[in-house]
């Protein structure tokens, strides 16, 4: 209780949460947009619960990893050499959910585009074959992976447990809080579902090419996002001008 009071005097302990929160709220995003494409294919009614379920033990998991941080920091150490680099645990984690993320943005795309060329299999992609509990394994699978990611550089930028626990219940709360919205925004504007795939499968590119010991800023990648997202809000603008132009065009004839 000691150490939490000195803590809660520091301002240099503010600043390291308060950058932490912000850090962790901007790597939910990738999380997000996925939760929100994969809980769409659910029935209406089990969607907000697949949302909160799987964001809810995502906590726990990413409060469980905290509470094994010797361990986390560990992984950082190479376990065997290839190609002329050292992989630790690390990196094959990242490798693993950077694969699985280029094969499911991948899959979604080619359903998006060819809805009628399909085969159902364990990670079905219609909304009638996905089943809630594949739902949520597949939001913790993915959420291990970033939480091991921002674990180690949280570990980085502050020695002290209780700001790295703040930082994570407080960006999983803004999650839980943008989580819907976000997945009703998707679905009102199906032209946002394929640039959102298309993050998807930049994010699993840089996941594997960070594995492989390349290593690629994020402020690059979610500059593009930005970039990318922006342009498609200014579509947006323009489809609903002259979607209105052509309404009111119709009603004065």
């Amino acid at each position: 209780m000691d150490s939490i009071l000195v803590l809660m005097q520091s301002p240099e302990a503010w600043i390291a949460l308060v950058t932490l929160i912000v850090m962790e709220v901007v790597l939910g995003i990738d999380n997000l947009i996925f939760i929100s494409i994969l809980t769409n294919k659910l029935p209406p009614e089990n969607r907000v619960a697949a949302r909160r379920i799987g964001i809810g033990l995502a906590l726990v998991m990413r409060l469980a990893l905290l509470g094994t941080i010797a361990w986390i920091v560990k992984l950082t150490t190479p376990v065997f050499e290839a190609f002329g680099h050292g992989f630790s645990w690390k990196d094959m984690i990242l490798i693993a959910g950077g694969l699985f993320l280029v094969w499911k943005a991948t899959k979604e795309i080619h359903h998006n585009v060819d809805p009628a060329d399909h085969s159902e299999d364990f990670f079905a992609t219609s909304a009638a074959a996905v089943s809630f509990g594949a739902s949520i394994g597949q939001i913790l699978l993915l959420d291990l992976v970033f939480s091991v990611d921002s674990i180690i550089t949280a570990v980085g930028m502050t020695p002290h447990l209780p700001i790295m626990v703040v930082a994570v219940v407080v960006a999983v709360a803004v999650m839980l809080l943008a989580a819907t919205p976000l997945a009703n925004f998707i679905e009102r504007n199906p032209t946002i579902v394929m640039l959102a795939l298309a993050f998807l499968l930049m994010i699993g590119t840089t996941l594997i090419a960070e594995g492989m010991g390349f290593h690629v800023p994020k402020g690059y990648v979610y500059a593009a996002m930005a970039f990318s997202a922006l342009v498609e809000v200014l579509n947006m603008f323009s489809r609903n001008a002259r979607l209105r132009k052509k309404a009111e065009a119709q009603t004065l004839h």
